[in-house]
């Protein structure tokens, strides 16, 4: 039995195909299937039922890949282990980071990033939280960046920065409140992306105050919600980094919220309880800090780096 036939193994199930797996894993099918078949054969199981339409795994072959898992998981961790004790930061890093946080901040990361870690081979992929979870679980990535409130006890929550909401409002509602203030909106149509701007924290309250006596929309994306308040009035709400994207004629149409509707969506890293590159995890670290506005990182971020 050897790593490479467990690591062949758990990725049969995980992508639920003999041929997804071996296109996963850069092989041929037919060696994929011949190193399985050495491993049942050693092992005396059928670790995966097949038939024509699809494979199953067996009882025993469940518990089986749970343990094979464990193990290179704890693989995994050795390698970390030698590496975090190296001077040099280098090696595979792999990062997935949410739909609604990648247009802000992707760009800048990885031009930074790249130029200050030569040596690390960075891969960044869009996920949501649930299968930014289960990609952490499964250690197919090495962290992730998305809002906060997903951790769970064996996923860490590492506080990044907090971003404040504006609020965009067409020139209509602008001529109408040139004294803006939000009380004021009550009548006004609200368009909202629910999965950015409704947030379960602070930015949620804003949204639920104002779903009362109006209609609410949802949009795909915050470009097509501005796009939507020029056309027919109304008002949204814009993270605060979405500001560059705006034309000089859409910046002059935003304004802060005040009173009892500040907003602001908190913006966290997710690892592995037993993650070990501290390192590593500082250069993710250390690159936000260098565009995002110092007012908005975690200062026990800037102040002392990440310590695990």
């Amino acid at each position: 039995m050897t790593l490479q036939q467990l690591r062949y193994a758990v990725a049969i199930e995980r992508h639920g195909s003999f041929a997804a797996a071996a296109e996963a894993l850069g092989i041929t099918q037919p060696t994929l299937s011949a190193m399985l078949g050495k491993l049942e054969e050693e092992l005396d199981i059928r670790i995966f039922e097949r038939s024509s339409r699809k494979i199953s795994v067996t009882p025993i072959g469940r518990q089986l890949l749970a343990q094979a898992q464990l193990i290179l998981m704890e693989t995994t961790r050795l390698r970390e282990m030698v590496s975090e004790s190296k001077d040099a930061v280098s090696g595979p890093f792999r990062l997935a980071v949410g739909p609604s946080i990648a247009p802000y901040i992707l760009p800048d990361f990885i031009r930074i990033y790249l130029a200050d870690y030569p040596n690390v081979k960075l891969t960044v992929e869009e996920m949501r939280p649930r299968a930014m979870t289960a990609a952490l679980r499964h250690a197919t990535i090495d962290a992730g960046i998305a809002t906060a409130g997903q951790a769970s006890k064996d996923i860490y929550e590492i506080p990044l920065y907090t971003e404040p909401f504006l609020v965009y409002l067409s020139p209509e509602c602008l001529r109408k409140f040139p004294s803006f203030h939000p009380d004021d909106l009550e009548n006004e149509q609200m368009w909202v992306m629910k999965e950015v701007q409704c947030l379960r924290q602070s930015a949620f309250s804003f949204c639920k105050a104002r779903a009362g006596g109006h209609h609410i929309y949802e949009a795909g994306n915050i470009d097509t919600l501005i796009r939507i308040v020029d056309a027919n009035g109304g008002y949204t709400i814009i993270p605060r980094m979405h500001l560059p994207m705006l034309t000089p004629a859409q910046a002059a149409n935003v304004r802060p919220l005040e009173g009892d509707h500040l907003s602001a969506r908190d913006i966290s890293m997710y690892i592995r309880a037993d993650y070990v590159r501290q390192r590593m995890l500082n250069t993710v670290a250390r690159t936000l800090c260098r565009f995002i506005p110092p007012d908005m990182i975690d200062q026990r971020l800037a102040n002392h780096g990440i310590r695990l």
